[in-house]
């Protein structure tokens, strides 16, 4: 996974409550090997016509927001059934956070585990970066005035219509996790010496409780 720590980037503000993740991957897609095509199933049936056309007025496809890596959304992003295809899609296509009010419990943890930010702002907060962006995107303006701006390090967010810095939380584990762009077992693996030196004190102290090979220290 990539690495993440501060990003300033394009953000395309997507509009719609409770959007589900077969809009954004439509099951017919699911069992596809994840290669080069595989961002094109990225909200695809809201993204093409029937005749596999892209629809101009999806927010994607408008030349304001092409190039996109943040996705600015509304309450319950990635409710509805448990598909990691759904972020893949999503990753593959460059996007590498998502902002919204709430999301779907298991899509926002599935996001972690990919590398995609799934940040959670204040849904007034949320509304007013929506409408901000589009505001701007009707009219003349330069590329960066659609740039969203975020710092996990710091759990900092910075946007056009919103005033200052605003904070943000993630659990620490998770945190370090996305600074480090590595999974759950590697940054435990990252770990292997303080375990190990942990296991051999705790073996020193209890050496009752060893009552099998299996309770040794691994090698």
């Amino acid at each position: 996974m990539q690495a993440f720590t501060q990003l300033r980037a394009l953000a395309a503000p997507l509009e719609g409550r409770n959007v589900d993740t077969d809009q954004i991957i439509p099951a017919r897609f699911l069992k596809k090997n994840r290669d080069a095509l595989y961002k094109d199933y990225l909200f695809h049936d809201l993204r093409f016509d029937a005749q596999g056309k892209l629809r101009p007025e999806f927010v994607l496809n408008r030349p304001a927001f092409t190039g996109a890596q943040i996705l600015v959304v509304d309450e319950n992003f990635g409710c509805g059934s448990s598909r990691e295809g759904a972020v893949y899609c999503l990753a593959d296509f460059g996007i590498r956070a998502v902002i919204a009010p709430s999301f779907g419990d298991i899509f926002f943890n599935n996001c972690l585990k990919n590398g995609v930010l799934p940040l959670k702002l204040a849904a007034q907060t949320i509304l007013t970066l929506r409408q901000t962006l589009t505001t701007i995107a009707e009219r003349q303006h330069q590329a960066n005035e659609l740039q969203i701006s975020i710092d996990l390090e710091c759990c900092t967010v910075q946007g056009p219509g919103i005033s200052g810095a605003l904070p943000f939380s993630i659990e620490p584990f998770w945190q370090e996790c996305l600074l480090k762009g590595v999974d759950e077992l590697a940054l435990t693996l990252g770990y292997r010496a303080d375990i190990e030196a942990f296991e051999r004190a705790h073996h020193a102290k209890h050496s009752w409780l060893a009552t099998s090979s299996s309770d040794r220290v691994l090698d």
